[in-house]
């Protein structure tokens, strides 16, 4: 936050996302914000929070890193003016895999980016000594693409062909619902309490994720994610409490969500 305070010369203001809409206002220059939270799980109102924004006269950056992939975004439907994000979650690409990022295409001739580098000169083989940015969203790239990073993301985004991206969020919904009723059931004899879902149980404030908090899953460290971990269940960990399961549509089976939680329950038994 403090850097882009120094880079930008304005005074950065932290809001929550679901706020964001509502404390925008004519001193605002631009929102950032998270379409799904990444410790909750709570999915954000990508077209109301644009719109609000929009209508107060700044721009909205949309941080994507935990939707693309699971659900529909909708930035031309929306009107979108930035989004950035992670291919590695939900596109399949890896650890390492490369980042994008999206200028709506009236914004690319004056999109400037502060991190110009060869990549991104409308002549990058000119080798000269001035800067002339390449025309459109190509102005973004910095340096030399990561090219086997590429090339897993290339193959990895092929089993996207001829898949409706609404399928994928109905079944993302279908096991995040069916993963919630297995750990209700499964934990019920450890105790009420034990462990509590903090992800929306609401479908439209949901992503593809279940955020769990776990009464001392902090003792001695992350103690209960790791012994899931080493049983095969792997998750994370958010101090103080919060265990995460991400969900892949593509290929995360209901007997995988089953066997996770019926795994929860047998550590915390």
């Amino acid at each position: 936050m403090y850097k882009k305070q120094r880079l930008t010369g304005c005074r950065v203001r932290a809001v929550p996302a679901g706020e964001v809409g509502a404390a925008a206002g004519p001193r605002t220059a631009v929102a950032l914000v998270n379409h799904v939270d990444y410790r909750t799980g709570r999915l954000h109102d990508l077209p109301g929070t644009t719109a609000a924004v929009h209508a107060a006269g700044a721009r909205v950056v949309w941080d994507l890193c935990h939707s693309a992939g699971a659900l529909p975004v909708g930035l031309d439907e929306h009107g979108v003016d930035l989004a950035v994000g992670c291919t590695y979650k939900y596109l399949n690409g890896g650890p390492g895999a490369p980042a994008f990022l999206h200028v709506r295409r009236d914004l690319q001739p004056r999109f400037d980016s502060p991190l110009p580098g060869w990549h991104s000169h409308a002549d990058p083989f000119a080798l000269v000594p001035d800067h002339r940015p390449a025309d459109g969203v190509a102005r973004g790239r910095v340096g030399t693409p990561e090219i086997l990073s590429l090339l897993a993301l290339d193959a990895a985004l092929d089993v996207w062909d001829g898949v409706e991206i609404a399928a994928v969020r109905e079944k993302s919904l279908a096991l995040t619902d069916f993963f919630l009723r297995c750990v209700e059931a499964y934990t019920a004899s450890v105790g009420k309490g034990r462990v509590e879902a903090v992800t929306p149980q609401a479908h439209a404030e949901r992503g593809s994720q279940m955020s769990l908090t776990c009464a001392g899953a902090d003792a001695g460290g992350d103690v209960v994610m790791a012994e899931l971990v080493r049983r095969g269940v792997v998750g994370d960990f958010r101090p103080p409490d919060v265990l995460r399961f991400g969900f892949a549509p593509l290929y995360t089976r209901f007997a995988d969500a089953e066997r996770a939680a019926r795994v929860l329950a047998d550590v915390l038994a």
